[in-house]
């Protein structure tokens, strides 16, 4: 008797993710409108509240606690053309300052209550077994994406599925929020190339400082992603990395926004992608960092665009790609403080402002309920 395949962990996630329940949604915005308060007084934090009720399909949307942080870790290739003042072995020597505790995102994980997961993704070394390390490594490091594709299609396909796997598991843990994260020497570079490809926007207008570069370096920054894009046949494409007026099955734009994945992303993006794909899947709300999360986005989103109706943004990086990403998803970061670290450490900081967002529909009494007199007119 044959048997059907199996499908893969990515195709199985992808038909899985539906879109925003408009039912709803439109269920949230009438409760908004009869708690005590005037109409529209929580301003952006009412629209996050009818978000997250269309992502959950039920109104209120369960408050998005408890939260889990995933940290995916990778090296890059590039690195290699002089993108980053910073060697490459800060990549592993930041993944042990997570896990002894010791950076932003520890510090501001433990003021949310936040369990962190550091993901080895591709790091370029191999790196001891120690509580709260999952090894998930497709490879060590990308290929230099200056010069061909960083990554093979299946190289592409293990990382998402790594990040699929590592949400999933998180999500049956009890998280009820994830929160994306990343670590990776250069990763701005291969950021700055994705969402120029996916969005179509010049490299001039997504190529950012990074973690502190000079003028002259800035420059040759910009002239590698032009290469970037240019040697892989993405220079002029357009959004989900079609070719602008297009028309193709939704399997042929799978296929072209996973070989822009492939060509010029790293492991940690597309383990994010995963993450954000399966947490979609599940309706459970993630949470998006800073640029690196944002380029991750966009290729989830370009594999199945439902996915953004489960994404809210955390903050807006003062990488000029960010901006880009956000626009292209049109999300709305919750706070700007011009942070630039990465991380997970946006996402943590908003967190709280998320979850305030839900816990008014759920305790805040209506005017009925409490005897208190509407506005006239």
């Amino acid at each position: 008797m044959l048997h059907a395949p199996t499908p893969s962990p990515l195709l199985e996630t992808i038909a899985a993710i539906r879109p925003a329940d408009a039912e709803a949604a439109a269920e949230a915005r009438a409760h908004q409108d009869r708690l005590t308060k005037p109409r529209g007084s929580l301003g952006v934090l009412e629209e996050v509240a009818v978000r997250l009720a269309g992502a959950a399909a039920v109104s209120p949307a369960p408050i998005p606690e408890p939260a889990a942080l995933a940290i995916f870790a990778a090296d890059h290739g590039v690195h290699a053309r002089g993108v980053s003042p910073w060697p490459q072995e800060v990549t592993a020597q930041m993944v042990a300052n997570f896990l002894a505790g010791g950076a932003v995102a520890n510090a501001f994980a433990a003021q949310a209550g936040v369990p962190v997961t550091v993901v080895d993704v591709g790091v370029a070394s191999d790196l001891p077994a120690a509580p709260g390390l999952v090894s998930r490594k497709v490879a060590r490091g990308t290929a230099d994406l200056s010069r061909g594709p960083a990554m093979t299609r299946e190289q592409a396909v293990a990382a998402l599925e790594a990040g699929i796997e590592v949400a999933r598991d998180l999500i049956g843990n009890g998280a009820r929020c994830l929160i994306t994260g990343d670590m990776g020497i250069a990763n701005t570079t291969a950021s700055a190339a994705l969402i120029s490809a996916y969005t179509g926007r010049d490299p001039e207008h997504t190529t950012g400082r990074g973690t502190g570069v000079d003028d002259r370096t800035y420059a040759h920054k910009i002239r590698v992603v032009r290469e970037a894009l240019a040697v892989n046949g993405l220079a002029g494409q357009g959004a989900d990395g079609s070719r602008e007026g297009a028309a193709e099955s939704a399997e042929a734009r799978r296929e072209r926004a996973l070989r822009v994945l492939a060509a010029v992303g790293g492991l940690e993006h597309a383990a994010i992608a995963g993450f954000i794909l399966a947490g979609a899947a599940a309706r459970v709300p993630v949470l998006l960092d800073g640029v690196i999360s944002g380029a991750a986005a966009l290729a989830a989103a370009a594999l199945a665009p439902a996915v953004v109706d489960h994404c809210v943004a955390g903050h807006r990086s003062v990488e000029p790609g960010h901006a880009q990403a956000l626009s292209h998803l049109g999300l709305r970061p919750l706070v700007d403080l011009e942070l630039r670290l990465g991380e997970g450490t946006g996402g943590l900081l908003a967190h709280p402002i998320l979850c305030a967002a839900a816990r008014v529909m759920h305790e805040v009494a209506t005017f009925d309920a409490a005897g208190v007199t509407e506005k006239r007119g």
